[in-house]
């Protein structure tokens, strides 16, 4: 039991500092806007988030369906679904990160310019 604890905590200790540097790398506050996207809709299609970011930056549906897949693989926040080979995919946010998620975002937000 307190290995599966450690290895949940070193997870999340991973998966917090893959976050940040996500988030490091925003130049254009793009990758922020998509985080708080998913923070306050928890779950969302690619073609959902295509229609909130180009509200505010001019993307390509590719690119949002690239960036959407890289968060989901690389960074593990997402956990992704179909209910039908019909069906977009759907992400929906890992609730046991919502805490690291919001932390990151808060460390880049009070980061200076």
């Amino acid at each position: 039991m307190v290995v599966k604890e450690y290895r949940m905590d070193s997870l999340k200790v991973r998966i917090k500092r893959r976050l940040e540097m996500y988030l490091e790398l925003d130049i254009d506050g793009l990758r922020k806007f998509i985080i708080d996207i998913l923070v306050r809709l928890k779950k969302l299609t690619v073609d959902q988030l295509h229609k909130e970011l180009n509200k505010k930056f001019n993307v390509s549906y590719s690119a949002v369906g690239s960036t959407l897949g890289y968060i989901h693989s690389k960074l593990g926040i997402l956990h992704a679904y179909k209910e039908s080979y019909k069906t977009p995919i759907v992400y929906s946010l890992k609730e046991e990160y919502l805490d690291i998620i919001e932390s990151a975002l808060n460390k880049s937000t009070s980061k200076p310019a």
